[in-house]
């Protein structure tokens, strides 16, 4: 009986097994080898009430590895020497009137008073200013009366003669990038670039950064207009295209006197030639700009001396370009000018007004867009693209 009983129990126990068994195999079969024991998207549970989707080609497909940010190509500056040579064709093509009409005027058989008056009036036009348009008519009268030139070859060469004095080619018009010595040790000729926002101050420097590279000369630069975050942008893409390091802050509104400090040092530190620091633009009023510009100075001189101070002004905007420049002149200790936009104006003897009140010479002119359309200004090279 009790063998019987047992016998039984093993049947039922061998009946449940095959059953189970035969249930369970053919969902195995349905999934592949590898997912066994892996929950699909579909055994995942939804998440806040949605379903799961289904998978897709997209889903299984490998993710694609972003490559890093490529280094900008480094770019090799147009040669200094020849420049004002392109600039100064570039100028006689802009069709300034300035130098058409004078010798228009002077051509003429018999100049009256009404003549002169003429010319006198284009001088001015022309921003020359009272004073030099005075002086250049006076010696045109002498020569006019004791030459009697009428050749227009001849008028020519005079007027030429005549504007090339009254730009002044005496004036020294280098800029200080030689490195001074302190206690023995070179330092880094300073540059310190001013002048207010619109006169393409920050391009000037990041183009005069290329100049200098040119020449075979180190540089770094200073993004000391930290009150317009696109301006240490901008220099910090300047500087890159030719392999110079640009020092900034981190933070918008940083003191502008610590940055032109940290860009002067890291210069000592990594011995290069010269160190250009760009400044804000601002001109709300004088005693703001004077305590800024004051402040940037001095915590210069503390690691080098400063060398230079460019002022950057906009020759179209004529006379009053000149009163931005009385104002820095007074704040900053201006040691030479940089006049840009120079092609798009007829008031080309702003070189010579700016010249005459400052009492410091036009160092640079910028002509054109490009990135090498910056250059040593050279007198006789702008009078002869004044007169075409």
């Amino acid at each position: 009986m009790t063998e019987l009983l047992w016998l039984w129990i093993v049947l039922g126990v061998v009946l449940v097994v095959g059953v189970g068994s035969a249930l369970v195999v053919p969902r195995l079969r349905g999934r592949r080898r590898d997912d066994v024991g892996a929950p699909t998207l579909d055994d995942a549970p939804a998440r806040d009430g949605v379903a799961s989707p289904e998978r897709t080609a997209v889903d299984e497909a490998p993710e694609t590895p972003v490559a890093p940010d490529a280094a900008p190509a480094l770019e090799t500056p147009a040669p200094v020497a020849g420049r004002m040579v392109r600039l100064r064709d570039r100028l006689a093509r802009s069709g300034s009137p300035l130098g058409a009409r004078l010798l228009s005027v002077l051509s003429r058989d018999h100049l009256t008073e009404d003549d002169w008056d003429e010319l006198e009036e284009t001088l001015l036009l022309a921003d020359i200013g009272a004073g030099p348009a005075e002086e250049l008519l006076k010696a045109l009268r002498t020569r006019v009366r004791v030459e009697g030139v009428r050749d227009p070859a001849a008028v020519r060469e005079l007027l030429r003669s005549e504007l090339v004095k009254v730009v002044d080619p005496t004036m020294d018009r280098t800029i200080a990038t030689t490195r001074p010595l302190v206690d023995g040790k070179p330092k880094p000729a300073v540059v310190l670039v001013v002048g207010v926002n619109g006169t393409g101050k920050t391009t000037t420097v990041g183009k005069l950064a290329r100049v200098l590279v040119a020449e075979g000369r180190t540089v770094v630069l200073g993004a000391a207009d930290t009150f317009r975050a696109a301006a240490a942008d901008q220099l910090t893409t300047w500087g890159a295209r030719v392999g110079v390091e640009t020092v900034r802050s981190d933070r918008d509104g940083a003191d502008p006197a610590a940055v032109a400090f940290d860009a002067v040092a890291k210069g000592a530190q990594d011995g290069v030639d010269v160190v250009l620091v760009d400044t804000a633009g601002r001109l709300q009023n004088k005693a703001g700009l004077m305590d800024e510009l004051g402040k940037i100075s001095r915590v210069i001189t503390r690691e080098a001396p400063l060398g230079e101070v460019l002022l950057v002004l906009d020759a179209t905007t004529g006379q009053n370009g000149m009163q931005q420049a009385k104002v820095f002149s007074e704040v900053a200790g201006v040691t030479g000018i940089v006049l840009t936009k120079l092609d798009g104006t007829a008031k080309g003897g702003i070189v010579v007004a700016v010249q005459r009140e400052l009492g410091v010479p036009v160092k640079l002119v910028g002509l054109g867009e490009g990135p090498d359309d910056l250059a040593p200004f050279d007198p006789e090279d702008f009078v002869d693209g004044l007169l075409g």
